[in-house]
C-alpha cells in the first residue's frame, strides 16, 4: 500500500527504512490526545469555512469512531503507517472514505506531534502533581503520630543531634512541596498551542489558532511558527523536574532501606511491600525502596538523552526530535509507578519509638547542647568546644555516656558544670531547646505541620482548576 505521501516517489520505501524509522511502536501512546487535537482542528476548519460543515460533522463522527475502535483495541497499527497520525488517517479514510483525507488541511505532522505531546504532558503533570500530594498526606499523617519521637539526626551519617522523627519526616513533605511547585509552574509552558505553525513557516488557509487554542483549552499559542515545530523545552524541564523527584524519592528510598535495617530497626515496612528471598527464609527485603533507587538512573538517563538529541539541531523540524518520546514516556510509568507505591508505603510503615529512643540515649548527640550550657555561663564557645570534646573522649575511654557521668567527673573539665547539667541533657529538653522558626522543638514542628497543611489545600484546589 502506498504511503499517504507517497506521490513524489518511484519505489516504496525498503522494509528495514519502515521498521527503523517508524514511531508507530511508542507513539500509539498519544492516539486520544492525537485525536483530541484532530477534533478541535478540523472543527475550526469549518468555522472559518474552509471545509463545507457537511464534511466536519463526517470527519468528527469518524475520527469519535476510530477512537471508539482503539479504546476497543480493534485496531491494529501499521508500521508501514508510520506514525500515531498516519495510522489515524488511514484508519478515518477507511472508515468514511475520502472525505477523511481533508482533516490534514491546513496542518503538518510537525504542528500536529508536538501539539500532542503538549496534550499528553498537560494531563500527567496534574497527575503527578495529584500523586506527590497523596505522599505529603501520608508523610504529615506519620509525622502528626511522631511529634513525641525523638530519633538520632544525622550528618555524614554519623549521629549529631537529637531531633523529631516528624521533623525528619517534614524535611521531605518540603522537598515534594516544590516538586509539586515545579510541576503547575511548568504548566504554563506546556499549556502553549502549536497547532497552525505547519511544517515551519505557518499556512495558506485562513485558520484560526485562538478558536483551536480554545478549543483545547490552551492558555495561549505559539508567537513564532519556527519555535512552535522545534520546541521541546517543555519535555525538557519536566524531565528536569522529574529527575528531581527521583532524587528526593531515592533519598527517602535510601533511608527507608537504612531504617528497616537490623542494625538500625527504626521502623517497618508492611509485608504488602516487601519480598522474601528464594533462598533465605527469614529475609524480607525492603525491594520496592531499593528498586526506586534503582530507577532514578533511568530518568535522569532520559533527560541527558534528549538534551544530546537537541543538541546543535538547527531549526525547524527534524528527525532526531523523534526521539523525544520515548524517554518521556518512560519517565512519566516511572515516576507514576514509583509515586502510587510510595503513599500506601509510607502510611502503613510502623515506626519503633522505643528503639529510636534508645539510640539516642546511647550516643553523644547531646553534646553540642553542653557546650552551649557553658556558653551561656560566660565561657566562650571555641574552649567550650574542647572542654566537651575532652569529655567525649573521656566517656569513650570509660565506657559511659554524658548522662551516666558523675557531677565530680563533668567538674573536672570545666568548674562552670552544675547540676542543671543532667535536665540540660535530656534528650526532650534538647530537642525544644532548638525553639526557632524552622527548628525541632515539638512547638515548631507543630506549626511546620500547620503551614503544610495549608499549602496543600492550595494544591488541592489547583488540581481541582486543572483536572
Amino acid at each position: 500500500m502506498s504511503k499517504l505521501w507517497g506521490g513524489r516517489f518511484t519505489k516504496q520505501t525498503n522494509h528495514l527504512v519502515d521498521e527503523y524509522t517508524a514511531s508507530i511502536g511508542f507513539d500509539q501512546a498519544l492516539a486520544e490526545e492525537d485525536i483530541e487535537g484532530s477534533l478541535a482542528h478540523v472543527t475550526m476548519l469549518g468555522k472559518c469555512g474552509i471545509l463545507p460543515q457537511e464534511d466536519v460533522e463526517k470527519i468528527k463522527a469518524g475520527l469519535n469512531k476510530v477512537l471508539e475502535k482503539i479504546h476497543n483495541n480493534e485496531i491494529e497499527f501499521s508500521v508501514s503507517d508510520e506514525d500515531i497520525h498516519m495510522n489515524v488517517e488511514k484508519n478515518l479514510i477507511a472508515e468514511i472514505g475520502p472525505v477523511g483525507g481533508k482533516l490534514h488541511t491546513g496542518r503538518s505532522r510537525n504542528d500536529q506531534v508536538a501539539t500532542d505531546m503538549h496534550l499528553y504532558l498537560r494531563k500527567r503533570v496534574v497527575e503527578l502533581s495529584g500523586m506527590l500530594h497523596e505522599l505529603q498526606k501520608a508523610l504529615v499523617v506519620q509525622a502528626r503520630d511522631n511529634l513525641d519521637t525523638i530519633v538520632p539526626g544525622y550528618t555524614h551519617l554519623q549521629r549529631a543531634q537529637p531531633i523529631l522523627f516528624a521533623h525528619h519526616l517534614m524535611a521531605y513533605v518540603s522537598m515534594f512541596q516544590r516538586d509539586i511547585e515545579r510541576l503547575m509552574d511548568s504548566y504554563k509552558r506546556i499549556n502553549v498551542l502549536p497547532l497552525g505553525a505547519g511544517a515551519l513557516a505557518g499556512t495558506t488557509f485562513p485558520i484560526d489558532r485562538h478558536f483551536v487554542a480554545e478549543q483545547l483549552q490552551f492558555d495561549r499559542v505559539y508567537e513564532n511558527s519556527l519555535d512552535a515545530v522545534s520546541d521541546r523545552d517543555f519535555i525538557l524541564e519536566f524531565l528536569s523536574h522529574a529527575s528531581i523527584i527521583m532524587m528526593h524519592l531515592s533519598r527517602l528510598s535510601e533511608e527507608l532501606v537504612l531504617w528497616s535495617s537490623t542494625e538500625f530497626n527504626f521502623i517497618e515496612l508492611d509485608d504488602a511491600f516487601c519480598t522474601g528471598s528464594s533462598i533465605m527464609p527469614q529475609k524480607k527485603n525492603p525491594d520496592v525502596p531499593e528498586l526506586v533507587r534503582g530507577k532514578t538512573g533511568r530518568v535522569y538517563g532520559n533527560l541527558m538523552g534528549l538534551l544530546t538529541v537537541l543538541k546543535s539541531l538547527p531549526l525547524a523540524y527534524n528527525k532526531d526530535m523523534q526521539e523525544d518520546k520515548e524517554g518521556m514516556f518512560d519517565t512519566v510509568a516511572t515516576l507514576e509507578g514509583a509515586l502510587q507505591l510510595f503513599a500506601p508505603m509510607i502510611a502503613t510503615m510502623k515506626v519503633n519509638k522505643t528503639r529510636m529512643r534508645e539510640a539516642v540515649n546511647k550516643d553523644f548527640s547531646n553534646a553540642t547542647d553542653i557546650a552551649d550550657f557553658l556558653v551561656g555561663k560566660g565561657l566562650p564557645f571555641r574552649q567550650a568546644h574542647e572542654v566537651i570534646g575532652k569529655t567525649v573522649l573521656y566517656c569513650i575511654q570509660n565506657g559511659k555516656y554524658l548522662l551516666d557521668l558523675t557531677m565530680d567527673e563533668f567538674k573536672q573539665f570545666s568548674e562552670l558544670f552544675d547540676d542543671a547539667i543532667y535536665e540540660v541533657l535530656q534528650p526532650e529538653t534538647v530537642v525544644n531547646a532548638r525553639n526557632v522558626y524552622g527548628g525541632t522543638a515539638t512547638d515548631q514542628v507543630a506549626d511546620a505541620i500547620k503551614r503544610s497543611e495549608v499549602l496543600m489545600r492550595m494544591t488541592e484546589q489547583w488540581l481541582e482548576e486543572h483536572q
